[in-house]
């Protein structure tokens, strides 16, 4: 079910056991249950109202945040996920209530030390879209730097770098002003932006996500958020 983008495997699990998973038409309430390639699964209404019920919010991550669990005495991300921190430019007709902080997570991670577009979900499906093993979505970045940068270290930026001995996907790097990059990157390593400028002499100062695929950070300002409304795709 995973690999076929009907749902993560966590909502699997809880779908088959409530019997609302169908193998050619036929309940399965059995976790580990084998379906073979020819059959199909699909879901029951009662599933798929559920899934249309799950909300995708959209937070311009501050400083000072960490994405996912509290650690070392920082907040994380979702505490910013108020009825007061709600845009008012949100043009999605939901209302916030509690219940859309249940099951609510980080799809991705945006590090302590940076800003803007973090993604959190309750629905399986867009979290693998964005973190699946397959997910090659663009991710773009502006960087402020310090440090003088020479023609061949920008194509290095580009592509010609390995960290931890890996070699890095093709990135897309250019200058957007005198003191500011321009990085899209279809892969997330930790901390892989500064470690990149590190490795070509350059000191990384600001760093803002400002889009992930197709979905824009837009107007948001940090702190607040807004909901992934029903247009919009990744």
């Amino acid at each position: 079910m995973s690999e076929q983008g009907i749902c993560s495997r966590r909502e699997a699990d809880t779908y088959i056991e409530r019997g609302w998973v169908l193998v050619d038409g036929v309940a399965v309430t059995e976790l580990g249950t084998r379906a073979f390639p020819n059959q199909r699964i699909t879901l029951t209404k009662a599933a798929q109202s559920q899934q249309q019920a799950s909300v995708t919010v959209l937070l311009n991550k501050p400083i000072g945040f960490v994405s996912g669990q509290a650690e070392q005495g920082y907040r994380p991300a979702i505490t910013l996920i108020t009825a007061q921190s709600h845009f008012k430019g949100d043009r999605s007709p939901l209302r916030f209530t509690p219940v859309h902080l249940k099951g609510l997570a980080p799809a991705g991670r945006l590090d302590i030390d940076s800003t803007g577009l973090l993604v959190l979900t309750q629905d399986g499906r867009i979290a693998k879209q964005l973190i699946g093993e397959n997910s090659g979505l663009d991710k773009e970045y502006l960087v402020r730097v310090e440090g003088r940068l020479a023609s061949e270290a920008l194509a290095q930026l580009n592509f010609g770098l390995s960290l931890d001995g890996v070699p890095l996907k093709r990135a897309e790097v250019k200058w957007q002003n005198d003191d500011q990059l321009r990085f899209v990157l279809r892969e997330g390593k930790k901390r892989q932006i500064r470690r990149m400028c590190e490795l070509v002499g350059l000191k990384v100062t600001g760093l803002k996500r400002v889009r992930i695929g197709q979905v824009l950070l837009g107007d948001l300002t940090q702190g607040q958020w807004r909901y992934l409304r029903s247009d919009e795709q990744f």
